[in-house]
Parts: C-alpha cells; structure tokens; sequence
C-alpha cells in the first residue's frame, strides 16, 4: 500500500514560480498593450495616408492663383447689357470614383452649363473651350468628395447643382456677378 501513495505523491509536483523582481519586471504588463496599441495606430496611420483621401476638393479660386497660371489666362469676354436669352455649353463627361470607403463606386456625369445673356455666345464660347480642362479638374475635385449618399436623392442633386454653379462661377469670373445660370444634368449614373 505504500506504493499508491507514493505514486500520488509524483503526480503533483508544485512548482513555485519566484516573485516578479526589478521595475522592468513590473513595467512589462503594461508595456506590451502599449506598445501593440502604437504599432497599431502607426499602421492605420500609413495605410489611411496611403489609401484616404486628401481632404477637401481645391476651390476653384485657389487653382487659379497657381504661379505663372496669370500668363496665359485669356480674357473674359465683354459684358453686354443682354436683351436676348440665355445660350447653353455642353461639358465633356467626367467619371471619377466616390468616397466611399472600402467600396469602389465612380459617378458618370455630363452636364450643360445654362449660361446668362449678359455674357455674348460669340466671346463667351472660345473662352469656355478654352478653360474646359480647368472645369473637368474641378469638377473631378468636387465629386471625388463625395459619397454615395451625398448623390442620392432629389435635395442632395439640387445641392449639387448649386455648389458646381458656385465653384465654377467663383473659379472662371472671381469678383463678377454671376454667369452661370445653372448646370443641367445630361447624364448622371451611379455604379
């Protein structure tokens, strides 16, 4: 009978671990979580740097005061008192991706500037087809910015109608009275 006991007796040996000695010892448990949470934040701040967006579409007034943009900015054309009606400026298509984070979605759009009287069709349609890229750049700017749900629905469309009106008024005649009417939307899709 002497023997079962001694067979429980090897069974559980106790193993006695010393006692956590010396400040690193002691630092070591809240060192490890902080260190992972910095590596962490690091990586997301690569990755959103790499693959974020940059911020803000640029104002269309700020893209005109590039340096050596004032050489070869034409003239705006004359201003005339206007008795007839207003004429239309057809845009080329512009499709650019949505900020919509881990889904890629791009806006096709084709707009027609409703331009006013007060501008002559004759002067006013040179100087449209010669700031047409400019227009494209800002018009790309802008609706990178937004996100499917800034595109979506009557009240955001009517927005946007305004706010390219606004950015493209601002951009191709700072300081004069408006002369973009309006922008009509020809084609407008979402994938």
């Amino acid at each position: 009978m002497a023997e079962p006991e001694n067979a429980e007796k090897k069974k559980e040996p106790e193993l006695e671990v010393p006692p956590a000695q010396g400040p690193l010892a002691r630092l070591l448990p809240w060192l490890v979580p902080a260190l992972v949470v910095v590596l962490f934040a690091a990586g997301g701040f690569l990755i959103g740097r790499s693959f974020g967006t940059r911020g803000r579409a640029q104002t269309a007034a700020g893209a005109e005061s590039a340096p050596g943009a004032a050489a070869t900015q034409p003239t705006e054309p004359e201003l005339k008192t206007g008795t007839g009606q207003s004429w239309y400026y057809d845009l080329d298509p512009v499709v650019v991706n949505l900020n919509d984070p881990g889904v890629t979605r791009y806006v096709r759009i084709s707009l027609t500037l409703e331009i006013s009287n007060v501008m002559d069709e004759k002067e006013g349609r040179p100087f449209l087809d010669q700031k047409k890229p400019l227009m494209k750049h800002w018009l790309t700017l802008f609706l990178s910015n937004q996100t499917i749900e800034d595109a979506r629905g009557e009240k955001n469309l009517t927005r946007m109608q305004t706010q390219i009106s606004d950015t493209l008024n601002n951009g191709l005649f700072p300081g004069a009275k408006p002369r973009i009417k309006s922008v009509l939307f020809k084609e407008f899709a979402i994938q």
